[in-house]
């Protein structure tokens, strides 16, 4: 058995056209397909990252809040490989996004910076 990557990473949000305009405007995700589902009264909006990568973002109605702010058992956060992170902070604080301080990861010595989205779920961006 090989496992080749990760395929997606799914996504519910509470305000599907905030976060939508988040992740297709400011981290400039491509549209794959947008569907409605009627019977579930739900939107899936599926977006390429980089080359590879996609997200699936899905509206629910009412959906529970994060249990915590990242230390809740399950997904952590997620994190985003860029070339040049001093470019990709800028352009996501002249776009209005509050980005934390630049730390270095002492294992690899390599620079990184979180944000959130508009739910309050943790990104990072890792420079590679």
């Amino acid at each position: 058995m090989t496992i080749r990557g990760f395929h997606h990473v799914a996504i519910i949000c509470s305000n599907y056209e905030k976060s939508k305009q988040f992740y297709v405007e400011i981290l400039g995700a491509s549209i794959i397909e947008e569907t409605f589902r009627k019977e579930r009264n739900s939107y899936k909006l599926d977006l390429r990252i980089g080359t590879r990568s996609q997200i699936e973002l899905f509206s629910f109605p009412d959906p529970p809040e994060r249990p915590s702010y990242p230390e809740a058992c399950g997904l952590r956060h997620l994190a985003f490989a860029v070339d040049n992170l001093d470019t990709m902070v800028k352009e996501l604080t002249q776009k209005g996004v509050e980005v934390e301080p630049i730390r270095i990861d002492e294992l690899t010595n390599k620079r990184f910076t979180f944000f959130q989205d508009p739910d309050g779920l943790p990104l990072e961006f890792y420079e590679v």
